[in-house]
């Protein structure tokens, strides 16, 4: 009898599902004021400061979080990812994690050369 998948298997799919083909495919913006629709940002803030470190790292984890396919291309950069992501990475969710570094080895990648 095949073992039913659990949880974190389910919820790692998911987020598998909504990723880019390519980090090239992020055409998000790299400076000054974003909004966030609603369906991302549905509680508390919602326009980010892109110029602002820690408002920087908010943005990336409530779009990483909250983003279908659509969202992390339109409000995702590459660039601003591949950097941030040795400290991203320990602020996400472990699904999310390995759904990203499962799928982008530059990103695993970034982490070993930050360490």
């Amino acid at each position: 009898m095949a073992s039913q998948p659990g949880l974190s298997d389910l919820r790692r799919a998911k987020f598998a599902r909504r990723l880019p083909a390519a980090l090239s495919e992020l055409a998000g913006p790299q400076h000054g004021p974003v909004s966030l629709p609603l369906h991302l940002a549905w509680s508390g803030l919602t326009t980010f400061d892109l110029d602002r470190p820690r408002l920087r790292m908010s943005y990336y984890r409530i779009v990483l979080a909250e983003g279908q396919h659509d969202d992390l291309v339109q409000y995702l950069d590459r660039d601003l990812l591949v950097g941030l992501w040795p400290v991203l990475r320990t602020l996400i969710g472990r699904d999310v994690r390995e759904a990203w570094e499962g799928a982008f080895a530059e990103l695993a990648d970034s982490v070993r050369a930050a360490a």
